[in-house]
This record gives structure tokens, sequence and C-alpha cells, in this order.
């Protein structure tokens, strides 16, 4: 009886070690998607590597502020405000005779500006020039320069930049647009790393080449509202906001971390123009 008894157990035992071994991996175990997000900042949206291609297209700073606006340029993906629209940067004109700039702004909301990069330009001897732009330290960090030098002849927008003329001031602002100007969508940043790749002609560095520098009319000028994007160094002021107003990447989560939520079943990782006024530089 006993014998009998053994030969049972012992056969149910083998019969369930056989299920267990055949059993499909895994499937006794929860799986999940780990969906690592990459953080999109404010400075993602405008590669400034790229300025240099729109300068050699422009004739004069009213067809450079058109050319940083227009869609099929490709270059302004900025949505500061997250409105879900590409937001309208206006360029001003500043500086001296060997030494020009431009000053690089978008208002996020009504009565706010923010200055996101200066342009600055410089004559070296009689036939080069030096051009070098710098991001604002809120949005792109300290020290955040790309520069290039062109020949004079390059770009037909030297030739009219150190030509006697007045000084640009964008005429236009938050909800005032020119007619040609139509408000569209901001791209995916894989979509926009992808067409910009062609574009970029200045070189990352890590101080500034041109020396003096002018300082831009813009200088200073935060917006303490509307900035809901993540920014490298925020303003106590733009801080504070982005706390009441976070980011759309934080929904649902803590303040400060994106959202990444577990699903089943499998494991994965994915990673017209122009106003003339008066008065270059860079913070």
């Amino acid at each position: 009886m006993n014998e009998k008894i053994f030969k049972i157990l012992a056969g149910i035992f083998f019969f369930l070690a056989l299920i267990s071994f055949f059993w499909p991996a895994g499937r006794s175990e929860k799986q999940y998607n780990v969906n690592v997000q990459t953080m999109v900042y404010a400075a993602d949206g405008l590669d400034l590597a790229c300025i240099g291609a729109l300068l050699q297209k422009a004739e004069d700073a009213a067809a450079l502020e058109r050319l940083l606006n227009d869609p099929q340029t490709g270059i302004n993906n900025l949505d500061l405000n997250e409105d879900g629209q590409v937001d309208y940067i206006k360029v001003t004109e500043y500086g001296s005779q060997e030494s020009r700039g431009f000053s690089l702004t978008v208002e996020p909301a009504a009565g706010e500006t923010q200055e996101v990069a200066t342009i600055a330009i410089a004559k070296q001897g009689s036939d080069k020039v030096e051009v070098e732009v710098q991001g604002n330290p809120q949005i792109y960090g300290q020290q955040h320069y790309y520069h290039n030098s062109f020949g004079l002849s390059d770009m037909l927008f030297m030739a009219w930049l150190f030509r006697p003329h007045s000084f640009y001031s964008s005429p236009w602002g938050h909800g005032n647009y020119p007619n040609s100007y139509r408000p569209y969508s901001p791209v995916s940043q894989e979509n926009y790393q992808r067409r910009t790749a062609g574009q970029r002609n200045l070189r990352k560095v890590t101080a500034s080449n041109i020396q003096n520098r002018e300082t831009s009319p813009n200088a200073g000028k935060n917006a303490a509202r509307g900035i809901k994007k993540p920014l490298r160094q925020p303003t106590a002021s733009q801080r504070s906001f982005q706390q009441r107003n976070p980011s759309s990447q934080f929904k649902g989560t803590a303040f400060g971390r994106p959202a990444t939520r577990p699903t089943l079943p499998s494991v994965r990782r994915s990673s017209g123009f122009g106003r003339s006024g008066g008065r270059f530089g860079g913070k």
C-alpha cells in the first residue's frame, strides 16, 4: 500500500516537473514596459548652430526674422508656453560701426519678453567676419556659444549689414503678427533633429571668441510668466511660475520628474516686416 502511494506521488511530482520545464519562460512573472522618457528642454527648440545657415540666406534683418519664423526652414521649434504653437521670434538690431548684434526674443505671454539668444558679428580685417551666437543662460545654461568665421563676400547679409542703415527693430509681438505669418505646430524632437542636421554650420565653444561684445538692449529681459517648458537655469520668478504651472511633461507626477508608467505585457525601452530703431552682444 505504501509502495502504491509512493508511486502515485512520484508520478504527480514528475508530471508537475514536466509542466514546469515546458511552460513558457516568464509566464508566471509580471512583465512591465519601462518607458524611459527624455526630458525636452526649452533649449531643444532652437538649435543655435543653425543660425549661420539663416544668415547665409537672409538679405537683411527683416528677412532674418522672416526665415526664423518660416516652418519651411525648420529651425525654430520653440514652444515656451506649451500652447501647441511655435513661438514667434522677434529680431532687434544693435551695435557699432565694426561690430553688430541681433537680439532674438519671444513673448510667451502678453507683456512678457524673454531673450532667447544674441548674434554677434564682428569684422576681422577687410574680408572676414566672425559670427557668434550666445544662448540665454536661463534657457541654455552658462557659456553656451556657437562660432564660425566667414568671408564678407560669402553672405549677401554682410554686404547689407555694414552699409549705413537704420537699425532694425521688430514691430511685432504677442498676438500681433505680419499678414504673411501663419502659426504652426512644433514637431517631435526626433523630427526636429533630423531636419536641422544638415544646417549646422556653427561650432560649439565654451567661451566667447569675440572681444568687447556689445550689450544687447534686451539683456536681462526674462519672462516671469508664461514659460512652462523646462529651463536650464530658471530665475526665482520663473521657477515659482513653473511650480504653479508645470510642463505637460510633468503631468501626473511630482514636479521635476517626467511621467513613466509601467504597462503589461513586455519589457522594452524607448529612449511687410520692419520698424527702424536705434541701437550688440550677449549676457
